[in-house]
């Protein structure tokens, strides 16, 4: 369901329901890393809706005929490190033929402002669409970081996909780049005083790797 410009809440029923397993708290992280898997997967399912198609010739068993199929190859996930990577497992069983981007941000814990320390993308990103992935947007801070600096490689078009987000982070979000998609499957509440979204899930990243 498309909120307001450019902010899209995911709300399939098989969604929401990994979702609400995933925010238990006394869900392992072998189980957590399953539920984000098959939840990530699902929400990239609704977000390639509007990938293009081209027709090519194929044979069936039984004659020749023009087929719709997409470039995999022209589309990127961006992952934020860490948590990104829980996603990626996900997002690539959809479409496996994507490439694959990494940009390291840890969030300062005083700022709560976000710091790069790593970036390495696939060549020619001006042909690519990119979805950048992370688990969480809170402050907004790392997601806003991470956009501008795939930004400076001029891709053909940048969406924004995580589990969930609160008032906020979409604000901030919104602010700094109005012409970049944000898809989510909850908008929760607020934000806490240390940064953390309420009612939430925790550390996506901890949870995801058994760390505390």
């Amino acid at each position: 369901m498309q909120l307001q410009h450019n902010l899209f809440l995911l709300e399939h029923p098989l969604i929401q329901h990994k979702l609400s397993l995933i925010r238990r708290k006394d869900t392992s992280s072998i189980l957590f890393r399953q539920l984000v898997n098959e939840l990530s997967s699902l929400m990239v399912y609704e977000l390639t809706r509007d990938m293009p198609t081209q027709l090519v010739s194929i044979e069936t068993p039984l004659e020749l005929m023009m087929a719709p199929v997409i470039d995999g190859k022209k589309l990127v996930f961006v992952s934020i490190l860490r948590a990104g990577n829980g996603i990626l497992d996900g997002a690539l069983s959809v479409v496996p033929g994507a490439r694959v981007g990494h940009i390291g941000l840890y969030r300062d814990p005083v700022t709560l402002r976000a710091v790069e320390y790593y970036f390495k993308m696939p060549s020619h990103m001006h042909e690519r669409d990119v979805i950048i992935v992370d688990p969480m947007l809170a402050t907004g801070n790392s997601a806003i970081a991470a956009i501008e600096r795939v930004k400076s490689l001029n891709p053909r078009s940048i969406k924004f996909l995580c589990l969930l987000t609160c008032p906020e982070g979409v604000l901030a979000f919104q602010k700094a780049h109005p012409d970049v998609a944000l898809y989510t499957a909850a908008i929760d509440r607020q934000l806490n005083d240390h940064g953390y979204i309420l009612p939430g899930l925790g550390d996506a990243g901890d949870r995801i790797y058994g760390t505390k």
